[in-house]
């Protein structure tokens, strides 16, 4: 009996030991390599290449010099376009991406390192490109969306209460919002859910609240050149003095009756613009373009007002929406919303006015995006917490997705003296100051969450 139970315990240990010996077969779809992870050790196939990385084209290159920057060299590089145009952004993200070959431009020649972007319904080749490359005339520059991915602040903006009367902390508040500030003129970024122009039951509007806290040591507070709507965010002009807001006004005008008999004020006037970036429900068909379409005073009358966009798409659909950059060239009341809802066919995220319809059958869920090299499918890192009820775009009712980011005007401080006297020639203390000005404003928080959503598609 003893002798049965050992050579069966042999037996069995035989068994044991025979299949302890078989290698598990290798994935039929790589070779076998060995991953180490959390000091544990995996036998299968390696990890699949990150995804493409969703790409921002910059606008074609205008060409030296650029406007509101005075550089001593008759070239411009790379990396001076790159913070030129992302001037919010922090130069050690730029500088990264540089270090990482991340920043492409699209070229001529096709070389076997070269990859693809789809424009104009062509595939274009672009190759990577230094920090130090000179740019030329109508070059365009591709950058990953990550580089003007941004942190979210925790606490939100607190915005002044109806009164005329501001205390303390809401004076330090309305301050922090001044970009730029002369004798002349006051430059604020303007924040979402705050009126311009107030009425009788609108106390804290801005203008209001300006004439209260900002009038710095001047008698009176600034007074608005122009006006942005409600809901929307960005940079926002304000005259500090009579002969300035009486020139800033013919310059909003669409008549442009700024104009003198000084061709370098002339000249400031016709590089005056206004750039705002937007986000989109769908994307237009066309990636850049003119729109021409007349808007009327009220409902029911016949469109009788100019009213002119350029517009291009910053970078591919994500779901559902798309970003697209926005440059008025004519002034009218909700010109941007009113071409973009039913000129375009792809209302603003958050314009319940212009794109209720659509708002009503777009679904707020993360939805399938095609990677367009690949076919592949991106894949949306939903944030944690109470980001999403921000009134970004995954938000049950997002706020209005329209910022104002970018003016550039003449230095009216500098040509004052001049317009003032009918002068042509300018006072030796002010011929060497730039004759534009250029700001670019951060977006508000909103914005900036559903900026990182499609940068998070990069995962």
């Amino acid at each position: 009996m003893p002798m049965q139970k050992n050579s069966l315990g042999h037996h069995l240990l035989s068994l044991v030991r025979h299949y302890s010996r078989v290698a598990p077969p290798p994935p039929a779809y790589a070779d076998p390599v060995i991953r180490v992870s959390n000091n544990v050790a995996y036998l299968g196939s390696p990890k699949q290449d990150p995804k493409p990385r969703q790409l921002l084209s910059l606008p074609s290159f205008p060409g030296y010099p650029l406007p509101g920057k005075n550089s001593a060299t008759g070239h411009v590089t790379a990396i001076s376009w790159l913070k030129y145009y992302f001037d919010e952004i922090p130069d050690s993200a730029i500088q990264s991406h540089f270090n990482k070959g991340l920043v492409q431009m699209e070229s001529l020649n096709l070389n076997a390192d070269d990859s693809f972007i789809e424009r104009d319904e062509q595939m274009r080749p672009l190759r990577k490109i230094k920090h130090n490359e000179v740019m030329e005339v109508g070059a365009r520059v591709w950058v990953p969306v990550s580089v003007a991915e941004t942190r979210i602040s925790k606490r939100f903006d607190c915005i002044p209460s109806g009164t005329l009367y501001p205390n303390a902390d809401e004076i330090d508040y309305l301050r922090r919002l001044a970009k730029y500030k002369d004798y002349a003129i006051l430059v604020l970024n303007k924040p979402p859910k705050l009126p311009v122009k107030g009425s009788l039951p609108v106390h804290n509007s801005m203008d209001a609240l300006a004439a209260a806290a900002l009038s710095y040591d001047y008698d009176e507070g600034p007074k608005l050149v122009h006006r942005l709507d409600r809901e929307s965010s960005g940079l926002l002009l304000m005259g500090r003095t009579k002969e300035s807001i009486a020139h800033l006004h013919g310059l909003f005008n669409d008549l442009n009756t700024a104009k003198s008999s000084c061709k370098a004020w002339n000249d400031a006037c016709d590089a005056k613009l206004q750039r705002y970036w937007a986000l989109v429900i769908g994307i237009p068909k066309e990636n850049e373009g003119i729109i021409c379409a007349p808007l009327s005073k009220s409902v029911g009358l016949e469109p009788s007002q100019e009213a002119i966009t350029e517009y291009r798409v910053l970078g591919p659909m994500i779901n559902g929406c798309s970003w697209i950059e926005l440059r008025p060239l004519t002034s009218r009341k909700h010109q941007l919303r009113v071409h973009c809802a039913e000129a375009l066919g792809t209302p603003i995220v958050g314009d319940y006015k212009y794109g209720w319809f659509v708002h009503r059958r777009w679904k707020q869920m993360p939805r399938v995006d095609i990677e367009p090299r690949t076919g592949k499918p991106y894949k949306l890192r939903r944030p944690e917490g109470l980001d999403v009820q921000k009134g970004s775009v995954l938000s049950k009712v997002p706020l209005l997705h329209l910022h104002c980011r970018e003016l550039v005007l003449p230095n009216i401080a500098k040509f004052l003296p001049l317009l003032n006297k009918n002068s042509d020639t300018l006072p030796p203390a002010l011929s060497g100051k730039p004759d534009l000005l250029r700001f670019v404003a951060s977006m508000p928080s909103h914005m900036k969450i559903s900026w990182n959503l499609m940068s998070s598609y990069l995962v």
